[in-house]
């Protein structure tokens, strides 16, 4: 099992926005595409204005299946023209990881 670990850092005060933005027009999209949902996070404390998603997969191949798939919906498209217009992203970082043989998570 692989593990991404997608951190989206937004401009200040833009928060509310693009978490109504994504909730409402891209959440049920990668869930449909991506599957499986680990957890979707904001920053409390540390590096404000962060938003921070994990989604697993079965492997690599898997991956890139996935997103190509969701890539090629029209709604994501939709999503991604209106996530521009809105111009609240700053950094997107993301990490694909791997657990240790002791991790809950497998």
């Amino acid at each position: 099992m692989y593990y991404e670990l997608r951190t989206y850092t937004l401009k200040p005060t833009r928060m509310a926005e693009w978490l109504a933005l994504y909730q409402s027009d891209a959440l049920a999209v990668q869930t449909e595409h991506l599957g499986q949902l680990v957890g979707f996070f904001t920053t409390e404390f540390g590096e404000a204005n962060q938003v921070v998603h994990i989604w697993a997969y079965e492997s690599l191949d898997d991956r890139i299946a996935r997103r190509a798939r969701m890539a090629a919906d029209p709604r994501w498209a939709e999503f991604s023209r209106k996530n521009r217009e809105l111009d609240a992203v700053e950094h997107l970082d993301s990490r694909l990881m791997r657990p240790t043989g002791f991790s809950p998570l497998k």
